[in-house]
C-alpha cells in the first residue's frame, strides 16, 4: 500500500477549522473514490496528527496505512466499483465499443 500510494497527491487538506464535518464527508468521497488516499494535515504537532488520523480511521472505517511528517495516507476498500469503472475496463481489455 505504501509504495501504491507513494505517487498519490493529498485529495483534502485539514484546515484551521480542525476535522470538521464536511472534511470528513471530502475524505469520504475520497475514499469511495480512490480507497487509497493522502490527507495533509499543516499542524505542527505530530502527537495532534496521531489523534486525527485515529479519528479519520474510526469515523470512516478506513485503515491507517502511514503517517509521514505532515501526511495520513487511508485505505478503505469500496466493495461496489464506481459507476462506468466496469464499462472503462472492458474498454482497456477491448472487449467495449
Amino acid at each position: 500500500m505504501k509504495a501504491r500510494a507513494h505517487p498519490l497527491d493529498p485529495v483534502v487538506l485539514i484546515g484551521g477549522a480542525g476535522l470538521t464535518s464536511a472534511v470528513l464527508a471530502e475524505i469520504d468521497r475520497g475514499l469511495k473514490s480512490h480507497e487509497l488516499i493522502k490527507v495533509r494535515v499543516p499542524c505542527a504537532d505530530r502527537t495532534k496528527r496521531e489523534v486525527i488520523f485515529a479519528e479519520i480511521c474510526s469515523r470512516t472505517g478506513a485503515h491507517p496505512v502511514q503517517h509521514i511528517g505532515k501526511v495520513l495516507v487511508l485505505f478503505r476498500e469500496n466493495p461496489e466499483p464506481p459507476p462506468g469503472a466496469r464499462e472503462e475496463s472492458l474498454r482497456k481489455k477491448g472487449r467495449g465499443r
